[in-house]
């Protein structure tokens, strides 16, 4: 791939040895889980700067703005979102609605967590609803742990539905230019028979066990949902908000908007809209505290790893290892798809999938004159997708949703320790993606 730029390493070291060495490295040490991933990810794209595989110019262009500006908007949008009370309501509602039946709780959970994945975003969705479902279980008396299990399960799985839901469908949406419609029409299918069977699966496992006293029972059912709500007034405009974001989303294509425009211009309004009363000193402090919600960690992570991947697109061996899969696949579109599709998964398990997919796409791209072009490799994409947002279930370092409930779980006294954790999610990965190898197969090959 030509990109006008010629690196110039140090001392006349092949750039292709140096960028792939600092990103095997920076896997490395992620991996490690010693160092905090987004100090990690700035220093190794600081290296590839000053060693001279990339200048700071054409590092920046390797940065996928889209991307940034998209999780930014969304996670304003939901912490402001958040303060109205309205996921502590959904929660409570839900478990009222399975007359606080713990196997039935268990069920409308995982169904809220996994809509509100595809709506809002996994690590949000998840970051909402776990302390409620912890605070609920409590009062039942129940083990927390198949809970809080199957809210990982179906916020990977509900994230796996739409551009919005999951960052690597963020990355892929931007990257490769499909839109949210796209993702619905393609993705959304999938993620329902997936999601119905990890129900069936977790029922199966955990469910039928759960059981609870009347007088337990009795607690949950005399929880007030509508006493979640602290600010009614402010939970109208953030639905209202929240729906003309969605709805930009939808019609992005005709519009000829980005998804970080409508994200950041939702996020602006909403701001707006819950600063606009207060005198000046007490809107600094509402934004303030709005932007110190936002998961920075998570967007420098994004930066750093963006420029890290464009250092080892610019020296070459994403290039040589596409050409590599083409002939291995014998230019075979239906093989390179399904080949695409197992290794995201077990790699996504092993790895992280944010830079897994990061480190996917130029290279998926680079096979586009191969296949015949641009819109000839879609399937690979859908591949790809899945692949990773399902695989990442697949080990407790997999997704970034899974690190979070593990967080959130061992500070509330919930162990999660990743050998039982992968025990469980590996085999109910591989079921999921072995239903998405016969879906790809049925419908694109």
């Amino acid at each position: 791939m030509d990109h006008g730029f010629v690196p110039n390493v140090y001392f006349g070291l092949d750039p292709m040895a140096v960028s792939t060495a600092i990103l095997v490295v920076t896997y490395a040490v992620i991996i490690w889980d010693k160092l905090n991933r987004a100090i990690v990810a700035l220093l190794g794209a600081a290296v590839m700067i000053l060693i001279g595989v990339l200048d700071q110019h054409e590092a920046l262009k390797g940065v996928d703005w889209n991307t940034i500006g998209l999780l930014t908007g969304m996670m304003i949008l939901v912490s402001i979102s958040r303060r109205s009370g309205m996921f502590q309501y959904l929660a409570i509602w839900a478990a009222k609605k399975a007359k606080a039946n713990p196997a039935g709780i268990l069920i409308l959970l995982q169904l809220t967590t996994a809509v509100l994945s595809a709506a809002l975003d996994n690590v949000t969705t998840v970051l909402l609803v776990v302390p409620v479902t912890i605070a609920i279980v409590r009062e039942l008396d129940v083990p927390p742990y198949p809970f809080l299990f199957a809210e990982v399960f179906a916020s990977n799985i509900g994230g796996t539905a739409t551009l919005i839901g999951d960052p690597p469908n963020i990355l892929i949406g931007s990257l490769a230019g499909l839109d949210f419609n796209a993702f619905l029409i393609h993705l959304a299918p999938l993620a329902i028979i997936v999601m119905v069977v990890q129900l069936g699966m977790i029922h199966l496992l955990w469910g039928r066990q759960l059981k609870s006293i009347p007088e337990r029972q009795a607690l949950v059912m005399g929880m007030d949902e509508r006493a979640a709500i602290e600010d009614p007034v402010l939970l109208k405009q953030a639905l209202a908000v929240l729906g003309l974001v969605i709805l930009g989303f939808v019609l992005a294509r005709p519009l000829h908007l980005e998804p970080a425009t409508i994200a950041i211009g939702g996020a602006a309004l909403l701001m707006l809209l819950d600063n606009w009363q207060h005198h000046a000193e007490h809107q600094s402090e509402n934004v303030h505290k709005t932007f110190g919600d936002v998961e920075w960690i998570t967007i420098f992570f994004f930066v750093g790893l963006f420029i890290i991947v464009h250092g080892v697109e610019v020296g070459g061996l994403l290039g040589l290892l596409a050409q590599d899969l083409i002939d291995a696949t014998g230019g075979d579109m239906a093989t390179a798809g399904i080949a695409i599709l197992w290794a995201s998964a077990v790699l996504s398990a092993i790895v992280d999938n944010i830079p897994f997919v990061a480190t996917m796409i130029p290279l998926i791209k680079s096979m586009a004159p191969a296949f015949g072009g641009a819109d000839a490799i879609q399937p690979l994409w859908w591949c790809l997708a899945l692949g990773a947002c399902l695989g990442g279930n697949g080990t407790l370092i997999g997704a970034s949703a899974n690190l979070i409930v593990a967080g959130l779980g061992e500070r509330n006294g919930v162990p999660f320790r990743f050998v039982t954790y992968t025990l469980y999610g590996f085999p109910m990965m591989l079921v999921s993606i072995a239903i998405a190898h016969v879906y790809v197969w049925l419908r694109y090959f």
